[in-house]
């Protein structure tokens, strides 16, 4: 029970106890009874307040009553409503807590799970997937040479001969695989005028005849793939270096 719910309680007695004290003052005197009482004639008895005073007085009393206790439910009445406020209020702050815990406890899920999928990735990619594209850049090397020797057999046997037909399908597969290594990301290292130790590989040079085309590329001999913005295998070729 609030403090402020026990001093209107108070209130209410000591209303009520001024209230009573009123009503005896107005109250009419009895007459003393004795065992004589009955010798007395009717116009000895004595008199007491005019009816019309004593009904006035019990009105007022009544009304005095009445406001007071209006006055005390209505007391009684705010501070049950404050009360509630004040409890509702609680409860309203209880429950925005308990969502602001729930979103940022979604928000670290999400980020958990944001981190989980990105190692199983990861994970996948290097353990699983990159010995199988090594693998299949070591087949295009392979296909790759096949292809220049079939080239160097058809220009000899001609367009009319087998050879030539050969050297166009091993094209077509080539063709195909590259097709495969863009579906796992992996991708050519495009073409560049000059060398780039980040991607190159020089295996041999040629004089240049002035400084300016040191470090030019004359031929690519083995192309350079990358994989997911890595490098998988750098790029082959010769260059022109000045003395």
């Amino acid at each position: 029970m609030s403090n402020k719910t026990v001093e209107q309680e108070k209130d209410f007695t000591v209303a009520m106890q001024q209230l009573s004290a009123e009503a005896e003052k107005i109250r009419p005197a009895m007459p003393i009874v004795t065992d004589h009482s009955f010798l007395k004639s009717p116009d000895q008895t004595e008199s007491g307040p005019p009816p019309e005073m004593l009904a006035e007085q019990l009105q007022t009393l009544e009304n005095n009553l009445l406001r007071r206790i209006e006055k005390l439910s209505a007391d009684m009445d705010a501070t049950r409503r404050a009360a509630f406020a004040q409890h509702f209020k609680k409860i309203d702050e209880q429950l925005a807590l308990i969502r602001n815990t729930e979103s940022v406890n979604q928000q670290l899920f999400d980020s958990l799970h944001a981190e989980l999928l990105k190692y199983r990735d990861n994970f996948l990619h290097e353990s699983l997937q990159r010995p199988f594209i090594h693998d299949l850049v070591y087949l295009y090397d392979h296909l790759n040479g096949l292809c220049e020797q079939l080239s160097s057999a058809a220009q000899q046997k001609g367009k009319d001969s087998r050879v030539f037909q050969w050297r166009d399908n091993l094209e077509n597969a080539i063709h195909s695989l590259v097709e495969i290594l863009h579906r796992f990301d992996v991708n050519e290292i495009e073409p560049r005028e000059r060398v780039d130790r980040a991607c190159h590989r020089v295996i041999s040079y040629e004089p240049a005849d002035f400084p300016e085309e040191d470090g030019a590329i004359v031929m690519r001999v083995k192309r350079g793939f990358v994989w997911r913005g890595k490098l998988i295998r750098p790029e082959e070729v010769i260059a022109k270096r000045h003395s």
